[in-house]
């Protein structure tokens, strides 16, 4: 035998390794993979007939996510005398690595499968339909190849991904794991595990999973951009662009990466160049709620209110209860002279006793456009409550007759049962809504909704500590604004200011990006004095959303003026009188602020308007 064929023998010999399912290392790094079709082409090329080489170039493209030459070497070792029933299911899973889904489950269907080869049939099989939402028929097919492969990492990496699409966190999480026992340099399983430990501990706790993929294979493009969003969501932007421009080495078409830069350029302020990279993404993202939202922002901030209002109405097409989005959509509609759809949008926030006051003083105006008095001076008057309510939304529906018989057939279906909760809540029979919510907890103790919607039941029927348990359980799931804030709530009614303070405060810590965390966490720092951390948090606030929140703008004039700062006080309680002049507590703060400053008569002046108001 020949140096040249000794060379090959050995390469096979690896590249057959690494191409098993069972049990084997899935992510050498891209430059190994590179050199080894290197080494199989030339191969090839001295033996035309060459079947098992042929086999082991398309594994290797596989690996490398190159579906049109998988798919040529397959078809190169059939044509070559290999067993097509041997190959079916390589050349099935290049035609889904390019989108091929239907062509796919085809060729699995056209013949044969030798026994060695079911499991990975199976697992294609799964893939395909969980990249098309149907999420049965990929339970059973991941539940078949899972028999036939039981230790391949990679395949629990799939595995994990499809209990994530089915909401089972628990069981995600499970996988990941398992997948990361069988293989601790399967860099895929590692992201994978970044991405979970991102929802459910938070920003800086996945950063040291995604540095671990990276480590595994550094060329890991989902670890690279994983990496990036979260290093944005933490505001190192520099550290983000790094890994972006890594990431484009990769993936340069990756829509993500447009995407991703779209987001650092919205928080610039630079919303042109915003606009330009979410162009750049040729619709591939459009039915993201993350694209909706900041292109409706993007459009809104350019003036561009009919396009940032269909945004805004899509992604609310899509989720309801998405009170930024109705927010945006009011926005949009009033700046484009269309009072009664802006009233509209704002009607399901502004309808809560926990309303914000941006959506109260701009429910106020339209009202007011629209002729009715009565409703826009109510609406005046709650927005100068400035409560610091973060509404939490219910979905309300009139035919509540129909919608409980239906959730009565089908106890356990999310999609008859959750209308029924919400249905039951706006009812009144919190009661019957937390027997509903229960019973579909209690079938899904991995999913983080369930927990929550047993929480949501529980708070609105005022039982509390059942409240603060379920939001608690939902938190080690997903430990994001929507459990967090959630859990702090039901502490605080439960009469547990600390804990309530306590969860705030990790939120803040564990996602720095969050808005939420930022406002509550200066409230507390408001109420014990704490004016520089007040300053801080409010401060982080005001540069996401600007100059429109009165109750920040308040709290930032008194924090300063607290600690003597009285020319930087000024501007901002200005600012917050313009907002809402009819706010007596601002006159008061506004007056006295005049007063230190000498000008008594201005100050005398608000402090009579003030009084005539709250006569």
């Amino acid at each position: 035998m020949g140096l040249r064929r000794l060379r090959t023998a050995a390469l096979l010999m690896t590249a057959a390794v690494l191409g098993a399912c069972n049990g084997a290392p899935s992510n050498a790094p891209r430059a190994a993979y590179e050199q080894r079709r290197a080494a199989l082409q030339e191969a090839i090329a001295d033996n035309p007939k060459a079947i098992a080489e042929r086999v082991a170039l398309a594994r290797v493209a596989i690996r490398l996510g190159d579906g049109v030459a998988a798919e040529a070497a397959v078809k190169g070792a059939i044509g070559a005398g290999a067993n097509d029933a041997a190959l079916r299911p390589l050349l099935a899973r290049a035609y889904a690595m390019q989108g091929e889904g239907a062509r796919a489950l085809q060729t699995l269907d056209e013949g044969p499968i030798i026994p060695e080869m079911i499991g990975e049939a199976a697992w294609v099989a799964g893939d395909v339909h969980l990249a098309g939402g149907d999420l049965g028929a990929a339970r059973d097919a991941y539940d078949r190849a899972v028999q036939e492969l039981p230790r391949s990492s990679a395949l629990w990496v799939d595995v994990a991904r499809f209990r994530d699409a089915n909401a089972d966190t628990m069981g995600a999480r499970d996988a990941v794991d398992y997948a990361i026992e069988l293989d601790k340099t399967n860099s895929n399983a590692l992201a994978f595990k970044a991405d979970l430990v991102r929802t459910e501990e938070g920003l800086k706790a996945s950063l040291a999973w995604y540095e671990a993929a990276l480590k595994a294979d550094p060329d890991n493009e989902e670890a690279l951009i994983g990496q990036a969003a979260t290093l944005g969501d933490l505001g190192r932007y520099r550290d983000m662009l790094v890994s972006l421009r890594h990431a484009a080495t990769r993936v340069p078409g990756d829509p993500r990466l447009y995407y991703l830069q779209a987001v650092l350029a919205a928080r610039a302020g630079n919303y042109r160049l915003a606009r330009s990279l979410l162009q750049r993404t040729r619709g591939e993202l459009d039915d993201q709620p993350s694209f909706m939202l900041l292109s409706a922002i993007v459009e809104l901030e350019l003036g561009g209110e009919a396009v940032a209002a269909t945004w805004a109405d899509r992604l609310l097409s899509e989720q309801p209860g998405n009170f930024t989005a109705r927010r945006i959509l009011a926005a949009a509609e009033w700046a484009d002279g269309d009072a009664d759809a802006a009233f509209a949008a704002l009607l399901p926030i502004v309808r809560r006793p926990d309303a914000d006051s941006w959506s109260l003083l701009l429910a106020a105006r339209s009202a007011a456009e629209l002729g009715m008095k009565t409703g826009s001076a109510d609406y005046q008057a709650r927005g100068a409550a400035l409560t610091r309510g973060e509404a939490v939304p219910f979905a309300v529906d009139n035919d509540y007759g129909l919608i409980t018989m239906a959730a009565d057939a089908e106890p356990l279906n999310p999609a008859s049962a959750i209308p029924a909760i919400s249905a039951d809540i706006a009812a009144g029979n919190a009661a019957r809504a937390i027997g509903r919510a229960a019973r579909l907890r209690d079938a899904n103790r991995g999913v983080a909704d369930a927990h929550i919607l047993l929480g949501d039941a529980a708070l609105a029927g005022g039982q509390f500590d059942l409240a603060v348990q379920s939001y608690r359980a939902a938190r080690d799931l997903d430990a994001g604004e929507r459990t967090t804030l959630r859990l702090a709530n039901a502490l605080y009614r439960a009469g547990d200011a600390a804990g309530s303070g306590a969860a705030i405060l990790a939120l803040r810590d564990s996602q720095p990006s969050s808005i939420a965390a930022d406002r509550l966490a200066g409230h507390l720092a408001m109420d014990i004095e704490h004016w520089d951390q007040a300053i801080a948090h409010f401060e982080r606030v005001r540069r996401r959303i600007g100059d429109r929140d009165v109750v920040v703008l308040r709290e930032l004039a008194r924090a300063w003026a607290a600690k003597g700062y009285d020319e930087r006080a000024l501007p901002l309680i200005d600012r917050a009188y313009r907002l809402q002049p009819l706010n007596a507590g601002i006159m008061e703060i506004y007056a006295g602020l005049l007063e230190r400053r000498g000008k008594t008569q201005a100050a005398a002046d608000l402090r009579d308007k003030a009084a005539q108001i709250g006569r």
